[in-house]
């Protein structure tokens, strides 16, 4: 690894209690060239711009696929990442589906911990605060040409992260838009599905919600996902969520979400959910919760769901009622080193650039 430290840290200029999660940066960043058929050196720099032209085969036919993650720092000050290995795993699995060339798990893992340790003073301690992590690949060739690009970029970037929604929001079920097709890219994380959702978004917040329930393509019977995350339903003290398909992203917080409720004792069924069926659990009072996780949101509660027209209430549970909240504890919890890791997802960061 090549390592060229910063000369003028920024941060003395970043408030732990006072930033906007997205907009603030630390120190450094990871980039990775590839070129000739090879990766090159792993280089961690300091973060700023870099120069590339509007020919730039990544912005115009959109061969860009990124990863979300986090670190965690506890009361004593450790820093901890959370199942890397399930990111490596899915970048490289939206890179092939993009026709981009894999990373190896040393530049992965290697640049992730050395981007971590290097800029472990910006990760905020305290409840709902953590480093955010952009993993990402993208083609950097110079060419208007609709064709697999030659040349690419591995890069990573992060930014302090706290609680993305604080209040229980109200979703629109969708009847018209979908988030991805069959034979498409769903399954993962391509740059394009975000942009492709902006808009379908945008008319639902004008309707007063804050974010859309994806349904299916093919018939908008079923549930697929919400906004950026997976979607749980909770009927009686069962949970549901949808299979993974090539039209649902394999989310590391679902599938550790699946994992802790089974622990837990809860129920849990991975089959599709017909909107019929959540509608008429609403109506007929079994329908208790409906919830959201992704990385960047942990867990987002709904308060309503838009449905032909109608906005349908879903009720108000206490703390310790709550299936989403219970589990998002435990998976806090563990992330943040205050409860026992049965599971081997917690992964120390330690001290490696030390005597860089």
């Amino acid at each position: 690894m090549i390592i060229q430290k910063t000369e003028n840290s920024r941060i003395s200029t970043f408030d732990p209690t006072n930033f906007s999660f997205g907009n603030t940066f630390i120190d450094h960043m990871i980039i990775c060239e590839y070129e000739d058929g090879k990766w090159g050196d792993v280089k961690l720099v300091p973060y700023g711009p870099m120069a590339f032209t509007p020919a730039m085969m990544g912005v115009n036919y959109g061969q860009a696929c990124f990863e979300g993650m986090k670190a965690y720092k506890d009361k004593d000050g450790q820093v901890f990442l959370f199942r890397p290995e399930k990111n490596f795993e899915r970048i490289n699995k939206s890179a092939a589906r993009l026709a981009m060339p894999q990373v190896t798990e040393e530049i992965f893992l290697e640049g992730l911990k050395a981007l971590v340790d290097i800029d472990r003073d910006w990760i905020p301690q305290g409840e709902g605060n953590s480093l955010y992590i952009r993993p990402l690949i993208f083609a950097t060739e110079e060419a208007l040409k609709a064709r697999v690009a030659n040349k690419y970029m591995f890069a990573i970037v992060a930014t302090p992260a706290k609680m993305y929604y604080t209040e229980p929001v109200s979703v629109k079920i969708s009847d018209h838009y979908s988030r991805a097709a069959s034979g498409g890219v769903g399954s993962a994380k391509a740059a394009g599905n975000y942009a492709a959702s902006f808009y379908p978004t945008q008319l639902a917040i004008e309707e007063g919600y804050e974010q859309i329930i994806w349904t299916d393509d093919a018939t908008h019977e079923y549930f697929e996902e919400s906004g950026t995350m997976n979607v749980f339903v909770r009927i009686n003290d069962t949970i549901f969520t949808p299979p993974t398909s090539e039209k649902i992203l394999d989310g590391v917080t679902r599938d550790s979400f699946i994992q802790l409720a089974k622990r837990r004792g809860i129920e849990v069924k991975i089959e599709p959910i017909k909107v019929k069926d959540v509608v008429e659990a609403q109506r007929n009072g079994t329908l208790k919760e409906v919830w959201g996780v992704g990385t960047a949101v942990v867990t987002t509660v709904f308060q309503a769901l838009g449905y032909n027209g109608e906005k349908l209430e879903l009720p108000r549970l206490s703390d310790e009622e709550s299936f989403a909240v219970t589990l998002k504890n435990d998976l806090v919890d563990l992330q943040t080193n205050l409860a026992e890791d049965p599971f081997g997802w917690r992964v120390l960061v330690d001290h490696v650039l030390e005597t860089v």
